[in-house]
């Protein structure tokens, strides 16, 4: 049975002005509102994911809007403590959103006091793996504003008094997520996009949650989890690297653009290379790639800037491709790591450490290491984070 909306347009405005201050109560920085030491900063009506929540509370959960004539969408993922490898059992995580007509939608039997949340919306705990599931509609966008359609997440954490909100979930194929928002997102428990998989007619997005990143106030000592690369949760930043030899030679390719649906591996060597660790650590690699075939694209990227020399680079990297007969491998070049016509200064890596090899799937950062020199100890820690982070989805389409 459909419904018709009468609404007056200024209504309607109105209506979703005060809808997505549900989130956020006055703007923030980059990484959010410091106001007076509490967990998260400012959360205007934070206290709303308390109104109706279950005694029980489920892994999964299928809200309200799963029924409604749109794109049936599950979102599933792991919820990660700080370092964002030790999963977080007992996680509460509060979420709401439009309908398929981009409206907030209500019913008789909400409870009043929640109105501007809509009848849309639900609560997940994650199980003793840290894992959880929503089963949902995809939300549309605000009807005639350039707002991309969203999801309002809020955690609540056992041992923490305060709830706090994390990044919105938004979808990457969504037109009306621009470059320009992409780089403002402050990613608060990590990125929020939700890149997203086909089976049948549902789509299927991979979320994992990292508690306490970027969120001011969080309790305990967290400094940055490294000194070179992005957080573990964020997104590895596109770049474009010259590829000297490899599937893309001869040409200017981003590593995470064209091969970001699987697992991927950028190996950064800068001032400081090791070429017999370097020869070892590729053989790995090329070994890995050949075994996993499209679900592992491996990467080396020099940025060595002393006494910098194109040609002689290029030589160099074509013996040294030649020599291990590598076929999958990419060996690159940028002129330095701080480099900004290839975007490499985005990703953030430190130029003076031996090398730093970063982890992604879907283009989120899933791990990273450090002057890590090629043993077999340290071949085996690799294979393990890989079989530990594959996904189980990555056979979809």
């Amino acid at each position: 049975m459909q419904k018709k909306l009468i609404i007056t347009s200024m209504a309607i405005s109105l209506f979703f002005l005060w809808s997505c201050q549900g989130q956020v109560s006055q703007p923030a920085t980059s990484r959010g509102d410091h106001n007076n030491n509490v967990v998260g900063g400012s959360f205007e009506n934070g206290d709303f994911m308390y109104i109706g929540m279950p005694t029980n509370i489920a892994s999964v959960d299928t809200s309200p809007g799963w029924h409604q004539p749109g794109q049936q969408l599950l979102i599933t993922g792991t919820m990660f403590k700080r370092d964002g490898k030790t999963p977080a059992p007992g996680v509460i995580l509060y979420y709401y959103h439009t309908d398929v007509n981009g409206l907030y939608a209500n019913k008789p039997e909400l409870d009043r006091r929640v109105v501007r949340h809509g009848y849309i919306r639900g609560w997940v705990k994650s199980d003793a793996n840290g894992r959880y599931a929503i089963y949902t509609v995809r939300p549309a966008p605000y009807p005639g504003r350039e707002f991309e359609a969203h999801i309002h997440p809020a955690i609540k954490e056992p041992g923490i008094d305060k709830e706090y909100y994390i990044d919105e979930f938004v979808f990457d194929d969504d037109p009306l997520l621009t470059g320009a928002k992409r780089k403002r997102l402050p990613n608060r428990g990590g990125s929020g996009i939700l890149r997203l998989v086909k089976q049948g007619i549902l789509q299927i997005a991979e979320h994992d949650i990292i508690l306490g990143l970027h969120i001011p106030n969080y309790p305990g000592s967290f400094e940055r989890a490294g000194k070179s690369g992005k957080e573990i949760g964020e997104d590895q930043p596109s770049f474009a690297p010259y590829h000297v030899y490899g599937p893309d030679k001869g040409s200017i390719a981003c590593p995470v653009c064209k091969y970001g649906r699987y697992q991927g591996l950028l190996y950064f060597v800068g001032r400081n290379p090791d070429w017999n660790d370097i020869k070892k650590w590729l053989s790995f690699l090329e070994e890995q790639s050949l075994a996993r075939g499209r679900f592992l694209k491996a990467y080396f990227i020099y940025g060595n800037d002393k006494d910098y020399n194109e040609e002689r680079i290029r030589t160099q990297l074509e013996k040294l491709g030649a020599e291990l007969n590598l076929q999958r491998i990419a060996l690159t070049m940028v002129p330095s790591f701080s480099d900004t016509e290839s975007d490499v200064n985005l990703s953030s890596i430190d130029p003076d450490l031996k090398n730093t090899i970063i982890l992604y799937r879907n283009r989120v950062i899933i791990d990273k290491f450090y002057e890590l020199p090629a043993t077999e100890d340290n071949f085996r820690l690799i294979i393990n984070r890989l079989e530990a982070s594959r996904s189980p989805f990555e056979n979809l389409p």
